[in-house]
């Protein structure tokens, strides 16, 4: 003889959380209770712990400024010049797989990605504008934060790992600027490697260890792309990490601006 579930009894079945009350069934599951081990909380001592136990999380700190939300405290330069980058490294991981680092095959690689890959001249163009607004962005967030005093202590180290970024960001775009191995990218290269050579005392090895030789020639057109695709990118990704983690050690500067010493009353 069977006993007939009632609707309380339906409800508390697996099968019927699952589809009703997806969310309550993920939460419940043994894999995301493994993943996320301090869920969401109302205390502050909960919120923290969430914070420290999330890989994303505890990039920053537990407790922000409500200023440092106001877009006029940062205007957003240092996450906007971070989606750029992504932008960039996107688009360029698209872009690599149409190009040969070697003349003349590089500037008929150009030609071909305007008029027969699909989104070709699309995605080159995305990439090309966004290298010009990283530029922009990222000159705009070291004014900001010299404007606004956020580089004295104790964020110094961050200023100085801030302008290598800046110095690493004009490079990224002084080395794409020959892939294209046309005379524009041609004769601008020989300007600058030529300006370069007349550094005191390091000036022709550091002319000749661009160029790979003493022209701009195929040894330069590799060591460029290297540089642009490689080594400049390697060291902005740890650079950044590193910004971002100081930030969080350091704190916000608008943070120190509310502390500032008021006169005692009385």
């Amino acid at each position: 003889m069977t006993v007939a579930s009632g609707p309380g009894k339906v409800r508390e079945r697996a099968w019927y959380r699952s589809i009703f009350h997806p969310k309550d069934a993920i939460q419940g599951s043994e894999l995301y209770r493994s993943a996320i081990r301090h869920p969401s909380s109302s205390t502050a001592r909960g919120r923290a712990l969430t914070s420290f136990q999330n890989f994303f999380l505890h990039l920053y700190p537990v407790k922000v400024p409500r200023k440092a939300l106001s877009f006029r405290s940062t205007f957003r330069l240092g996450f906007i010049s971070t989606v750029l980058f992504l932008v960039l490294f996107v688009s360029g991981m698209y872009l690599m797989f149409f190009y040969h680092p070697a003349p003349p095959d590089a500037y008929f690689d150009m030609h071909a990605l305007a008029t027969s890959v699909a989104f070709g001249q699309l995605i080159r163009n995305i990439h090309r504008w966004a290298a010009h607004l990283m530029v922009l962005a990222v000159c705009l967030h070291l004014l900001r934060v010299f404007y606004s005093g956020a580089y004295k202590a104790p964020r110094q180290f961050n200023w100085v790992i801030g302008v290598v970024l800046l110095v690493l960001t004009l490079l990224s775009s002084f080395t794409g600027y020959l892939l294209p191995w046309d005379q524009l990218s041609f004769w601008a290269i020989t300007v600058g490697t030529n300006i370069a050579g007349y550094v005191p005392m390091m000036g022709d090895n550091a002319r000749q260890m661009l160029l790979g030789g003493t022209e701009v020639g195929a040894a330069a057109l590799l060591r460029f792309y290297v540089l642009h695709i490689y080594f400049v990118p390697a060291l902005m990704v740890l650079l950044i990490a590193v910004h971002v983690w100081r930030v969080r050690k350091d704190g916000f500067a608008v943070a120190d601006r509310d502390e500032e010493v008021t006169p005692d009353a009385g």
